[in-house]
């Protein structure tokens, strides 16, 4: 299991900062730029984690339409040509000559509610060389686990959030999931700033069942 202090360094920024939050709405997805085929297996990845945290799925958000915007794409130009997407994105041009810059393949926007819980989330996928190697299955479970919580900047930095089978299957890794399960359960709070939060989401890792 976990130690607190791995838990918190998960959500802990590179300026030192203890920054949580989980969605604080059902999550409604939306994909952009795949087949039919890659578009069935990120809503499966997005059906599995939501299954796995007990949080919900819709088809639709009251106020946004779809809440979860994931684009697949070639070129970073390619999203300044999609409409209104600036209106929906805070700064897009500067964002997308930074990440022209440091050459970056992926990127995620979140928006937050009042109450500071997840309210929105604009995921951006550049398909460079790197990331056309990957499975379609792990691309969209890394995405989708990337997306669930706000994680820190530094979380998976030096390991990833999945782990292989003996059989070459890509999974969650058990205390990845044991994680985002506590962070989920109903007596957390969706926003938390304070490192003591750290020690709240262990005690529920701690009343898990060895199961699950």
């Amino acid at each position: 299991m976990m130690t607190p202090e791995d838990i918190e360094a998960l959500f802990t920024r590179a300026d030192g900062s203890y920054v949580f939050a989980r969605w604080g709405r059902p999550i409604a997805p939306i994909v952009f730029g795949v087949e039919d085929r890659t578009l069935s297996t990120v809503k499966g990845a997005f059906e599995a984690v939501m299954a796995l945290s007990g949080h919900k799925m819709a088809e639709t958000d009251p106020e946004l339409g779809s809440n979860t915007m994931v684009f697949f794409l070639r070129d970073w130009d390619e999203l300044a040509a999609v409409p209104d997407l600036d209106r929906l994105v805070e700064g897009l041009a500067p964002l997308l000559e930074r990440l022209k810059s440091i050459e970056a393949n992926q990127y995620r926007v979140f928006r937050f509610d009042e109450a500071g819980a997840i309210k929105a989330c604009f995921i951006f996928i550049r398909m460079d060389d790197e990331l056309s190697q990957l499975p379609a299955e792990t691309l969209a479970l890394s995405q989708v686990v990337q997306s669930v919580l706000l994680w820190s900047d530094l979380a998976f930095t030096k390991r990833s959030a999945l782990g292989q089978l003996d059989d070459g299957r890509v999974v969650l890794r058990p205390e990845i999931a044991g994680l985002i399960r506590a962070a989920f359960d109903p007596v957390m709070p969706s926003f938390a700033d304070d490192p003591s939060h750290a020690l709240r989401l262990h005690a529920r890792l701690s009343t898990q069942a060895p199961s699950q």
